[in-house]
């Protein structure tokens, strides 16, 4: 068989086969669990053909563990890509800024966020701060940080993954 064409296809099996794992790890999160077994087998599938053939190819070169190799972390990256673009979620936003920010939730409000504030105080120079949360959806999260940052070009921004939200709006 033609190195060059065994090298193609070990490394587009395995750009597929670990996007395919890539997307199915981020599914499993929001607990799509007949998604996840469907894509863990024609993950499995895909893989285990794959990974035969380049442990049993007659040709012994250096390109095809390096083809196996580069296809994973380019199937990596385009999973990731996926991932992040393709599969809907709502993340939570805490923002940590000045307290007279009243033009940022007038904006935010404007806007159509709901947006819930606690105030603080900040130990190392006494200043009064407030804290903002607001549950968005992945989509919207960089329009949010750009209104915080407009305002308050110093806000600590925390941003992490909501599994489930209860009685209450996303935009």
């Amino acid at each position: 068989m033609n190195l060059f064409f065994v090298c193609f296809k070990i490394f587009f099996a395995r750009i597929l086969d670990v996007t395919i794992g890539t997307i199915r790890a981020n599914v499993q999160l929001h607990e799509k669990y007949k998604l996840v077994a469907i894509l863990a087998f024609f993950e499995t599938l895909i893989w285990f053909m794959i990974a035969r053939e380049a442990l049993t190819v007659d040709v012994t070169s250096i390109f095809i563990p390096f083809s196996y190799s580069l296809g994973y972390a380019t199937g990596t990256l385009i999973g990731s890509f996926l991932s992040k673009k393709v599969i809907p979620g709502v993340v939570s936003i805490q923002a940590i800024v000045d307290e007279n920010n009243e033009r940022l939730l007038h904006e935010l409000k404007v806007k159509g966020y709901l947006v819930s504030i606690i105030e603080l105080k900040n130990h190392f120079d006494g200043n009064p701060r407030i804290m903002l949360y607001l549950e968005v959806n992945k989509k919207t999260l960089p329009r949010v940080e750009k209104i915080i940052r407009r305002y308050d070009a110093n806000a600590f921004i925390a941003v992490s993954d909501t599994k489930q939200v209860v009685n209450g709006v996303v935009k």
